[in-house]
Formats: structure tokens, C-alpha cells, sequence
């Protein structure tokens, strides 16, 4: 077995590894020179010894150095934060025919199809040689730390300025518009306001501005539309807090200490600062105000919810508020509903409904401000008369083309309202004008009476024919029918050599008549009808197409029908046991 020689160790030993230890203190303490790089650089003795000791790939030579830290020359520099890609650059004039590689849809070099930003032509500029674009310069901008973290990274200053002046132009506009709005004012409207003003402000100071001065500034206030300030040109006041400063605090309005209490940190005072009305106060208490409004209804609820808990049903107001609110007002329905039941079934039982009863405030206060005069017998002489009632149906409403409304006309041989137009009795009926009054005069009852006896059909008037004659035309029509049949069948029959005595008649035909079957033929009907049953459906099938047509007698039908089972039938299989 081969063995390979054992490299030699850099190990330091003991007393070595010890004198360097004291050089490198020393080098710290100042007493000893600093260590000198290939370059003749001093090396900091206070830097880590990872970080001058170079690792085993790099090729720096023996000893300390720090070039293995720097930046070589040959790295790639990175760009500054102001620079930036040259937008629409291009690598020289367009080319006038399609290269290989080229995009399929414009022509350039530079980039794919599936890369092209250009709109997609119908026919690309491989297929057409036609608007080849030029090829666009590929710039590598590389940045550095700054500019990969620059949220402005690429923006251009100069397109702001177009936002800028659109807001000039509107801000002028607008003060155009204000001062013109202002001077269309007339005399009258400027001097009712200064009233209003003075009568608002009767104490101005010495320091005030004076009526020019507030007139200049309502011409031009520029804060008038400002977001989240309500300018009023008239009261001349923005307003920009939830209270208005003029008012009283609500800590002033009683200096007493012993009076109700004020919080400044939550600026709450529960209690009334003042005796009296609270509905006649400037201020009745924070208590006065939460009990407005919907929070005795959250109180409510709340009261609901608690006990709804207590006797086992799940109601959180807080995790499901809807359910809640749906359950109480389900609840509040019921109780009521409770409530009336219970009140009737006690008046129902012990009566005295009628003292419930609240008679109208008229009679109860025996007053009114109508004047009306009445006879000795109680009629109405003088005053305001009763009013006319209307009728529920609408009222002078032609429809259906009638030129009359419905109730017009009164047809006194029926009793019936109808339109007078066209007589119909009908309300939603189509007017026929003139031919329809012709029509319901010709079919009146005194119109019918009035015209002569129609003819009627001497046979209409015959008598009624007994059983046996109408059985005996029956017999003697079947019989006629026969002998033609015969007459114009027997001499096929006889030529064929068969010599049938009669044709055959389909199945349904002549149901009506009385049937004459052949005592011999429906015998042997009857057998091939058994034997036909006896065989499988394929024999049945065979035979029957082997032994004659598809027609059917009478005598074959009937044979089907005696041996056919019915076993809805209850006398199908009765027996006389008597004989």
C-alpha cells in the first residue's frame, strides 16, 4: 500500500506561539512598531487578526496585508443616483429589409416578439419587409446603494411643473370666479350683511379692522375652499373646531365647587352644572345627552341580552349585534301580541269594552270653531254641509275606444249596466258603435219573441224507432254490405284455385256490424292460435310468415280474443260445480 509523505505542519511551537502574543501586545500598546504590508503600508495592530490574515484562495503572499479588503481595479463601478437609462436611443438608422433573429412583428435586433412593446401588426415585418424599426441601445446601469433605494430613482423634475400649473390656472379661476360672484352683489345685499354683522357684533374694540378692510377681505379669501375650512362670507367665521369658541365652557357655567363635578382629562361633567328644567338649560349634563336618542335602545337590548343568557339561550350582543336586535324585536312582537290576547280574553269573559272606548275630543270638548244652525227636528239649517261621497271607481275614464263610461246605459230587459255608446253589458268589452247597438237590439229577448218560426227538418220530428226495428235495419245493412264484398271478391278467389267462400276483413273494420263467422274456420283459427301460444316467440314469428300474409281475418281475431287471458276478468275462470 502506497502512503503518501505527511505535509509539513505550520504549527507554531509553545515558545513561539508566546512571542508573538507579547509582539502583538506590545504593537497594541505602542511600544513595538506596527506590522508593514507587501506595499509598505502599516497595518492597524488593533484590526482583527480574520480580517488581515487573507484567506487561502487569495494570492497575496506571506504575511499581513489588507489588499485582499480593497476593491480591485478590474470590478465593474456603478453608476451615480442622477444617472439614469437614455430613453429612446437608437444604435443608428433603421434597416430597409428583414434580418434573421430579428423581432417578428417590428423589425429590430434587440429584442423578441414576445418582447416587442409595439402594437402588433396585422402583417409583421417578417412577412412584409415594411416599417422596420432601428435597434435600441441596450445600456447596462448598474447602481449603486443609494440609487437602488431611491423611491425617485429614474423621475424626471421637469414633468411636475405641468401638475403646477394646472394648479395656478385653477387657483386663478377660481379667485376670477369669486370676484366676480362678489362684485354682482347688490348695494342692498352688501348693506344687509354689514347689518347682520353689527347686530351679531355690537362691541367691535379699538384694535378692529375697519368696513373697507373686511370688504377686501371677502373679495379675495383665498382660504374659502380649502379642505376641512367652511368659509362664510356673510358671518365672516371659518370654522375649524367642533365648538364655537363664543360659547361658554361648560366648567363656567357654575363657579360653585360644590356643584357638579368636571374631568378636564376626559372633559366630561355627568351632572347638571344648574338647577332647574334640563330641557329649559344651556347644558343638562352628559347624562342627559347619552339618554337621548337610540341608547336607551342599546340599553334595552343590553337588559335583553343578560337575561336571554341567564335562562339558557346563546344572545351576544357583542359578537352577533343583528341576531340580537332580531331577537328582541321577535320578543317585544310576541309580548304585545301576549298583551292584546290577554286584554280581549279578559273583556271577552267579564265585557265592559264599550268604557274603554274614548270618545272623539269634539264631543268631549263640546267646542268647535264650524258654525252650524239646526232646526227644532234636528235638520241642518245653516252651516257647513256634508260632503259628497265619491264613488270607489274611477271616475270619467274612457278605455276600450268608448266614447261613454261604464254605467251610461241601462238595458231594462236584462237589468244590466253597460256603456251607452254601443249598448254592450260587458265592462271590459271593445266599442263596435253603431253595430253593436244593431247587434244587442237583434238579440234581445222581445227581438227573438218578434221574428217568424224557422224551418225545421222533417226528420228532426220523426218518432223514435223501437230496439227490434233499429236491430233489424242494422241486420240487413250488414247483409248488403256482404253481398257487394262477395260479388266483386269471388271471382279472384276462384281463378287462384282457393276457393274461398268469402275475403277476408282486416282487423277494426265494420265493428259496428253483427259478426257472421265461419263455424270451421274459427275452430281451426282457435287450434293454430293454441299451437301458435305453445311454440317461442322466434318459432311463432317463423311459422306465421311461412304460412300466409299479413292479413288478418275475422275468425283468426276472434280465435285471439277467446284464447287471450284476462286476468282483470272475475268470471274468467268460474266453473259451474252445479252440473
Amino acid at each position: 500500500m502506497l502512503r503518501l509523505p505527511a505535509e509539513t505542519s505550520d504549527k507554531l511551537s509553545k515558545e513561539s506561539y508566546r512571542q508573538q502574543r507579547e509582539l502583538e501586545a506590545a504593537r497594541k500598546a505602542g511600544t513595538a512598531a506596527p506590522a508593514v504590508d507587501a506595499q509598505g503600508n502599516a497595518i492597524n495592530p488593533h484590526i482583527p487578526e480574520y480580517i488581515t490574515k487573507a484567506p487561502w484562495y487569495a494570492d497575496v503572499g506571506n504575511g499581513p496585508s489588507l489588499s485582499h479588503q480593497r476593491r480591485t481595479d478590474g470590478e465593474e463601478k456603478k453608476v451615480s443616483i442622477d444617472d439614469w437609462y437614455d430613453r429612446g436611443a437608437t444604435a443608428g438608422p433603421a434597416a430597409t429589409k428583414y434580418r434573421k433573429g430579428a423581432c417578428e412583428n417590428c423589425g429590430a435586433m434587440t429584442h423578441k416578439k414576445k418582447d416587442c412593446v409595439e402594437r402588433p401588426r396585422k402583417r409583421g415585418a417578417k412577412f412584409s419587409n415594411k416599417d422596420i424599426r432601428a435597434d435600441e441601445v441596450i445600456q447596462a446601469v448598474p447602481r449603486d446603494y443609494d440609487a437602488k433605494r431611491d423611491r425617485w430613482n429614474g423621475y424626471d423634475p421637469t414633468q411636475y411643473k405641468a401638475v403646477v400649473d394646472e394648479y395656478e390656472a385653477a387657483e386663478a379661476a377660481r379667485r376670477s370666479f369669486r370676484e366676480d360672484e362678489i362684485d354682482a352683489q347688490t348695494s342692498t345685499d352688501l348693506a344687509a350683511v354689514k347689518k347682520a354683522a353689527k347686530v351679531k357684533q355690537p362691541d367691535d374694540d379699538e384694535f378692529g379692522s375697519d368696513d373697507d378692510e373686511d370688504e377686501d377681505d371677502d373679495k379675495y379669501a383665498e382660504a374659502a375652499d380649502q379642505v376641512g375650512v367652511k368659509f362664510d362670507t356673510k358671518s365672516r367665521m371659518t370654522v375649524r373646531n367642533l365648538r364655537i369658541r363664543e360659547d361658554t365652557a361648560k366648567y363656567l357655567l357654575n363657579l360653585n365647587p360644590e356643584s357638579a363635578h368636571y374631568d378636564p382629562k376626559t372633559r366630561a361633567m355627568r351632572d347638571a352644572p344648574e338647577a332647574g328644567d334640563p330641557k329649559d338649560l344651556k347644558f343638562a349634563g352628559d347624562n342627559f345627552q347619552r339618554y337621548s336618542g337610540d341608547a336607551t335602545n342599546m340599553q334595552k337590548l343590553a337588559m335583553f341580552a343578560h337575561q336571554s343568557s341567564q335562562r339558557g339561550h346563546n344572545v351576544n350582543m357583542h359578537s352577533n349585534p343583528t341576531a340580537g336586535e332580531l331577537l328582541h324585536r321577535e320578543f317585544q312582537e310576541k309580548r304585545e301580541a301576549l298583551k292584546d290576547s290577554t286584554k280581549s280574553s279578559i273583556l271577552e269573559r267579564y265585557g265592559g269594552e264599550e268604557h274603554l272606548e274614548r270618545l272623539p275630543e269634539e264631543l268631549l270638548g263640546g267646542q268647535t270653531e264650524h258654525y252650524v244652525e239646526y232646526s227644532r227636528t234636528g235638520q241642518l239649517v245653516k252651516g257647513q254641509q256634508k260632503a259628497t261621497a265619491r264613488s270607489k271607481y274611477a271616475e270619467d275614464v274612457l278605455l276600450s275606444n268608448h266614447t261613454a263610461i261604464w254605467g251610461s246605459f241601462y238595458d231594462r230587459d236584462s237589468k244590466q249596466w253597460g256603456f251607452a255608446c254601443c249598448h254592450s253589458l260587458i265592462s271590459g268589452s271593445y266599442c263596435t258603435g253603431e253595430a253593436g247597438k244593431a247587434a244587442n237590439a237583434s238579440s234581445s229577448a222581445q227581438a227573438l219573441l218578434a221574428a217568424p218560426p224557422a224551418e225545421v227538418a222533417e226528420d228532426a220530428y220523426q218518432e223514435p224507432k223501437s230496439l227490434v226495428e233499429m236491430h233489424r235495419e242494422k241486420l240487413q245493412k250488414s247483409a248488403d254490405d256482404a253481398a257487394a264484398d262477395n260479388d266483386g271478391e269471388r271471382a279472384t278467389a276462384a281463378d287462384k284455385g282457393k276457393g274461398r267462400a268469402r275475403t277476408a276483413r282486416h282487423a277494426g273494420e265494420n265493428d259496428d256490424d253483427e259478426p257472421d263467422y265461419d263455424s270451421a274456420r274459427l275452430r281451426k283459427a282457435i287450434e293454430d292460435e293454441k299451437k301458435r301460444k305453445n311454440m317461442d316467440h322466434d318459432e311463432a314469428w317463423q311459422a306465421t310468415k311461412k304460412s300466409k300474409t299479413t292479413d288478418v281475418t275475422e275468425e283468426e281475431m276472434e280465435a285471439y280474443r277467446l284464447s287471450k287471458s284476462t286476468f282483470e276478468d272475475p268470471m274468467a275462470n268460474w266453473k259451474d260445480e252445479d252440473d
